[in-house]
């Protein structure tokens, strides 16, 4: 599982309603107990979600498609993070820290992305977690991205 060793934020989504367009941002700032400033999904269980690049870029293969991630729908894009049993670990993005509460699984509307895209999301959290905010702050692509101890 990769620690960091590079790991960098690639992408940020930001959606203005429930099933809406996600809008890519340069920056944004994470809101503890909360989320995403300005993204539809706040609260709860589901905070962020997260996906690495190479796990997208694996089964977005092994589908045999080239196919943008913010197809996904995931808030957040790293490179270099490995999200496979990660619950409850606490993933720091520059100064704003995670807890991992689970995977995302992947929907039917993969399905609609490109045929077997559910299936190839389906093992080793390819599809990517979701996660509480437990620090807030300001994010921008390149932010370094790593584990806590």
């Amino acid at each position: 599982m990769a620690e960091s060793g590079g790991a960098r934020l690639e992408a940020i989504w930001l959606k203005s309603a429930k099933l809406g367009p996600m809008r890519p941002v340069s920056e944004a700032t994470l809101v503890a107990g909360q989320g995403l400033e300005g993204n539809a999904d706040r609260g709860g269980y589901r905070q962020v979600t997260l996906l690495d690049a190479g796990a997208w870029e694996v089964a977005t293969r092994e589908v045999g498609v080239e196919l943008s991630p913010d197809a996904r729908r995931a808030n957040l894009l790293v490179r270099g993070v490995d999200f496979r049993d990660t619950a409850d670990r606490v993933l720091r993005i520059a100064g704003c820290r995670i807890r991992i509460r689970g995977e995302t699984l992947p929907c039917e509307r993969m399905e609609d992305a490109a045929a077997g895209l559910k299936a190839a999301l389906a093992p080793d959290w390819r599809a990517g977690a979701c996660g509480m905010v437990l620090e807030g702050g300001p994010l921008a692509l390149g932010d370094a991205v790593a584990w806590e101890s």
